[in-house]
């Protein structure tokens, strides 16, 4: 893991932040497109330069899991957007499928058009006359339940799941009905209502709140994970600036003179927050999310990790 640190420019403690979206994604590399095994390898040795070697062939991979997934997902959204265009939009799902997809990303992709949408995303790659898909949910709605009925019926080849994630393969013409299908007992769990997340937020801060000894003192109440997961708090009435950062995240600075702070929103692009941000102009808006200490090239700093937004009305 010191050695997967080192490459991948960790110069912090690990955190469960960084240990599920900085290393884990890396340790993972191996088994989306490249040797399933590089991960396991990397855990179980010893030897330094054999993690380093190992460590730089799962880094490179991970670049080029992203790039694939960048791809893919670019494909997979132009798809959902001419649907919606079209008047084919099917509702209580959205979908797509392409030739060549890499079955390693296909989950990946289905997680960033839920986020994008809001609605239960599957996403499908083909090679030849089978396709291999997977899929990802919102809460209330069970996916898994979904797919199996599908299986059930013939609709399917073979797939299954849980609430919140599902697989599945299918041949080319199997594909419409099955998700046409698949809408209509989506549709019937949600009541053809549009899926509404709660976002619980357990306190409102003030700007001037968020200090680094307030991060230091929520984190000895770590690790946080799904069954305990990190505070989530509110930042009332902010004028905001936006600005991009890289390709793919917006970086939002608030607050007054004296407390000036940022909020970062990762993968913002594709999706509709993304996009209100970069439209708000001067009206203040609410924001919402977890808050860290971002540690990059030796300098350490308060952010706010973005997850929500919203105008501040009268």
């Amino acid at each position: 893991l010191r050695a997967l640190a080192d490459i991948a420019k960790l110069d912090q403690a690990p955190t469960a932040y960084a240990l599920g979206f900085v290393l884990g994604p890396r340790i993972n590399a191996g088994g989306r497109i490249g040797q399933a095994d590089l991960g396991a390898r990397l855990l179980a040795t010893d030897n330094l330069l054999e993690a380093t070697s190992l460590a730089e062939r799962l880094n490179h991979l991970n670049t080029e899991r992203r790039e694939i997934e960048a791809a893919v997902r670019a494909e997979a959204l132009a798809q959902v957007d001419a649907r919606l265009a079209s008047g084919a939009d099917q509702g209580a799902l959205v979908w797509a499928a392409g030739d060549g997809w890499h079955p390693g990303v296909v989950g990946i992709v289905a997680a960033r058009m839920k986020e994008a949408t809001g609605r239960p995303s599957v996403v499908i790659g083909f090679d030849g006359p089978v396709g291999k898909g997977s899929g990802r949910s919102v809460e209330g709605v069970d996916l898994g339940a979904a797919i199996h009925q599908l299986s059930t019926e013939g609709l399917i080849e073979k797939g299954g799941g849980h609430r919140m994630a599902a697989g599945l393969s299918l041949s080319r013409d199997q594909l419409e009905p099955a998700m046409t299908r698949l809408a209509a007992l989506l549709a019937r769990q949600s009541g053809d209502q549009q899926p509404v997340t709660d976002l619980r937020v357990d306190a409102v801060l003030m700007p001037s709140a968020v200090t680094p000894l307030l991060i230091e003192q929520l984190d000895s109440a770590g690790p946080f994970g799904a069954a305990s997961p990190a505070p989530r708090f509110a930042i009332a009435a902010q004028q905001i600036s936006v600005r991009r950062m890289g390709d793919r995240h917006l970086r939002v600075q608030f607050g007054d003179s004296g407390s000036k702070l940022e909020a970062v929103l990762f993968n913002a692009f594709d999706t509709p927050l993304g996009a209100a941000l970069e439209q708000v102009g001067h009206r203040p808006v609410h924001l919402v999310g977890r808050l860290e200490i971002n540690t990059w090239g030796g300098r350490s700093k308060v952010q706010l990790r973005l997850e929500d937004a919203a105008y501040a009305t009268d």
